[in-house]
């Protein structure tokens, strides 16, 4: 892990995670909130709090221009697709939660009085390989709206896949083929019909910047890692391809590798030494740079939980402030990379 002065940081999780292969479930990037490019109205402050179970973030802004400024404040997710949630891939939030409109148990105010914030989804086609896209890729260009075609046969904007499979098999031979040529669906013969499309929730609301005052915005909500199984070698030099490849997405310093293989294969390691748990906790940061001007003043703040928990991600200037959290502040600060946040457990905490 990147620091001025390097920190090995132990982090809260209870939750068995995976990170690759099969044993792995999903989840999704957490990110800032958006504004259409403002030239007049500054991000004064941003303080956030991140840990696995909730994110806070309480901002100031200002509108430095001669006019009001009227616009809407949007908190997007990044795509959900639809197919993995078919099968037997676990994700983050149980379908119960996953079919509710409120997928991540948002909550916002505006000077202190809690707002109607309104929900919206649309349906997109993903470009190819996903999976090699930056974190911030998802919000930025999510892919072909197809919500339309969707609408108009009567497919639901869910997350419910049993009932957007009951809706597809209600179809038409002419409907299915409209689905299939447009790539939107995968028909196998006896099996259940495979929808392509991800969903896109948002989170927003119209928001109004008098000229010279400042307007205090916090939300909070569940953030939903995705994670699983997490495999480290006693020694650097049987780092296989995927491990290196952490090393560089996460700054994993020589002092956080050690820790980690004395974290799984010390005493406590059990049965599967080498083995533990791990999330990948990612925020976008760069949302930010649709406000006007940099960041008069950011504050990071991490909770660590267990101390015993691993750590790792690319920042500097971090320092600790308490038995279980560590901060970052930075002055006139302008977001040019997202945080993305490796988060190792032992096996004996999953149990």
């Amino acid at each position: 892990m990147k620091a001025t002065g390097v920190f090995m940081l132990a982090v809260l999780l209870l939750v068995p995670a995976v990170v690759r292969g099969n044993d792995g479930f999903g989840g999704l990037t957490a990110t800032g909130l958006q504004f259409q490019q403002s030239r007049s109205v500054r991000m004064v402050s941003e303080d956030l709090f991140l840990s696995p179970d909730r994110v806070r973030v309480r901002y100031v802004f200002r509108n430095e221009g001669p006019e009001p400024v009227s616009g809407e404040v949007i908190f997007p997710l990044p795509p959900i697709s639809l197919a993995p949630l078919m099968g037997e891939m676990m994700f983050s939030r149980p379908p119960e939660q996953l079919a509710g409109e409120n997928l991540v148990n948002m909550t916002a105010t505006v000077d202190g009085r809690p707002i109607g914030v309104a929900i919206d989804r649309i349906a997109v086609l993903e470009p190819p390989n996903e999976e090699e896209r930056a974190p911030r890729a998802g919000y930025e260009s999510p892919g072909e709206d197809v919500s339309a075609l969707l609408k108009e046969l009567g497919i639901p904007l869910s997350l419910d896949v049993q009932q957007v499979a009951t809706a597809l098999n209600r179809l038409p031979k002419a409907s299915r083929d409209r689905l299939r040529d447009k790539g939107l669906v995968e028909w196998l013969g006896e099996d259940p019909p495979l929808p392509l499309w991800s969903i896109v929730v948002r989170y927003h609301w119209p928001q109004t910047f008098a000229v010279g005052r400042d307007v205090a915005i916090e939300h909070s909500y569940d953030p939903a890692p995705p994670g699983g199984i997490f495999v480290w070698p006693e020694q650097d030099k049987d780092l296989d391809p995927y491990q290196r490849e952490l090393v560089r997405t996460y700054c994993i310093d020589t002092a956080t590798r050690k820790a980690l293989a004395r974290r799984l294969h010390g005493r406590k390691a059990g049965d599967l030494p080498g083995t533990g748990t791990a999330i990948l906790l990612d925020y976008v940061l760069t949302t930010a740079n649709t406000w006007h001007g940099p960041i008069g003043t950011f504050r990071l703040t991490i909770d660590k939980g267990r101390p015993d928990n691993i750590l790792s991600l690319c920042i500097d200037g971090i320092r600790k402030t308490g038995p279980t959290t560590f901060v970052v502040e930075k002055k006139e600060f302008t977001p040019r990379q997202d945080l993305r946040l490796l988060i190792v457990s032992g096996l004996e905490q999953a149990r």
